[in-house]
């Protein structure tokens, strides 16, 4: 994906934070893949970041599905050509409607056809809306094609959905409204090491962007790609009581892998949530805990992740 605000070729674009990349999300992105082919346009998303809230709102407790490197992820295997992602700050918030659509859509973009929800509003003080974006396309030439109220719906329902499933640990939920399975990605740094000691070495994740959300603490089935091979395991997100744990951390434990990962950045995808994180009565119940996890991870993978 080509990473620069100045395009060199025409585009066809559309406007938003599209967290998640969800199936409501994905019927945007066909839409934009469609009208890209058949016009000879390039597919662009523009997007912020920071997210418009952690600027405007000081929302500093805003969390998204995706971390930017994620979402370009996810698009890029969806079909997307171009994802441009704008800085957003207090003076981009006060372009006028116009300024913006000048600068950005015109001069930077150079878009030629722009598909916008009906509700969309843009410009300084969200002033203008998509009849005032129509004007703006017969002044400097190109088309809008408006969203269903519907798809819309889809989209921001399924978001506010996603998020409230994986706080609860609904991973399932979370996955059906997503398309594809949940990701985190973070690097592998070293922990305690108590892991290995019982039988069960982890891989800690640290993950370096505050605003990514984290499901609900507890263990889950998971999958990894690392030098091309699939590889599965469990997970636990919580603070591990029982080994005298305070801060929240993310360890893996990967099934028949030896390598080491250490500095190495891998990206985890959840496929089912085992259960709610315990603290035991002493290290030897832990251990016969976890045997009883792997073992129903394995049941899990072998009868409906493959």
């Amino acid at each position: 994906m080509k990473p620069s605000l100045v395009q060199k070729s025409n585009t066809v674009v559309t406007i938003g934070t599209f967290d998640g990349v969800h199936i409501g999300h994905q019927k945007i992105i066909q839409r934009l893949i469609e009208v890209a082919k058949n016009k000879g346009l390039t597919s662009t998303i523009l997007t912020f970041f920071p997210h418009p809230r952690m600027i405007l709102q000081k929302d500093a407790d805003i969390k998204l599905i995706n971390t930017l490197e994620e979402k370009e992820q996810v698009l890029k295997h969806f079909g997307l050509e171009n994802l441009v992602v704008k800085k957003f700050t207090k003076e981009f918030s006060r372009l006028s409607a116009q300024e913006f659509v000048e600068k950005i859509l015109v001069k930077q973009l150079k878009a030629k056809h722009v598909i916008i929800g009906y509700d969309h509003h843009f410009g300084r003080n969200r002033s203008a809306n998509i009849e005032d974006l129509k004007s703006f396309g017969a002044q400097y030439n190109f088309e809008v094609e408006e969203i269903t109220a519907q798809d819309i719906n889809d989209v921001s329902v399924s978001s506010t959905k996603i998020r409230t499933a994986l706080l609860e640990g609904d991973i399932k939920t979370a996955n059906s409204y997503l398309g594809y399975t949940f990701i985190i990605s973070g690097i592998v740094e070293k922990g305690r090491g108590i892991g290995r000691t019982i039988g069960f070495p982890t891989a800690n994740i640290a993950i370096k962007e505050h605003y990514k959300l984290i499901p609900k603490q507890g263990v889950y089935v998971i999958k990894s790609v690392i030098d091309n091979e699939t590889i599965y395991g469990m997970m636990n997100i919580g603070t591990n009581p029982t080994l005298s744990g305070v801060t929240e951390t993310i360890e893996v434990n990967l099934f028949d892998f030896e390598a080491n990962l250490y500095n190495k950045k891998i990206t985890i995808e959840l496929l089912e949530r085992l259960r709610d994180e315990v603290k035991f009565e002493s290290v030897d119940a832990l251990k016969q805990q976890l045997t009883k996890d792997k073992n129903n991870a394995l049941q899990f993978i072998n009868s409906d992740a493959k």
